[in-house]
């Protein structure tokens, strides 16, 4: 288990102000390695070597390969700017541990759905949980080089409504990765407007999201 702190500077003693966001998804679709990728600290996991207890209860189907999984959450850090940080948790995929999804879940502003679009049924719970929750999200396909879909094809497998952003991405890629979050807080920023807008809202403007957007700087390209 990996707990070390980065050499970094610490978080400023001006931080006041944390937006928490959770990627979560099937097992094995990249969300370590999107956190890894874009943390401005050196991540805290949780990963533990798999062995053949784990074989009875762990589908490997798609990801043979894989050797380590998270047991429970990863967790990195952005600072937006002196007052803002965003704090990322990646939840564990492995069915035996979604349990622990519901916890993560408490206090999310907003939820990343990574998917391997090999394997688009695994992504199925973690949308139905945020739902459930009624936690915004967007969906990004993580690229693992398997066939093409359109997105009204992966929209359709994922019942997904045409107001969720979906977007493309290799999370290996700190520009990519930094793209997807970006989409999230546009995202999280546009329904916060639309709730002002209506006569019966009550709900702030979206400080931290505007934050996060300037901090942010231009929106990178996806990746190809």
């Amino acid at each position: 288990m990996d707990s070390a702190t980065s050499d970094r500077a610490a978080l400023s003693s001006t931080a006041d102000n944390g937006l928490k966001i959770v990627v979560v998804g099937g097992f094995g679709v990249g969300k370590t390695t999107m956190v890894r990728s874009v943390s401005e600290i050196r991540p805290l996991n949780t990963e533990e070597t798999m062995t053949r207890a784990g074989e009875a209860v762990d589908h490997l189907d798609g990801v043979q390969a894989k050797t380590s999984t998270t047991v429970a959450f990863d967790f990195g850090r952005i600072t937006l700017d002196e007052r803002s940080v965003l704090y990322l948790f990646g939840a564990p995929g492995q069915e035996r541990f979604w349990f622990l999804w519901d916890r993560l879940f408490s206090g999310t502003l907003g939820a990343v759905v990574l998917v391997d679009t090999r394997r688009l049924a695994d992504s199925w719970y973690a949308i139905d949980r945020l739902e459930h929750h009624g936690t915004p999200f967007i969906v990004a396909c993580n690229d693992f080089g398997g066939p093409l879909h359109s997105e009204q094809q992966i929209r359709e497998a994922l019942d997904l409504s045409e107001d969720v952003p979906l977007v493309e991405c290799d999370a290996r890629d700190r520009s990519s990765s930094k793209y997807v979050l970006i989409t999230l807080v546009e995202h999280l920023a546009a329904l916060s407007a639309a709730r002002l807008r209506a006569p019966e809202a009550a709900v702030p403007a979206g400080a931290l999201a505007d934050a996060a957007l300037a901090a942010a700087g231009p929106t990178p390209e996806p990746a190809p």
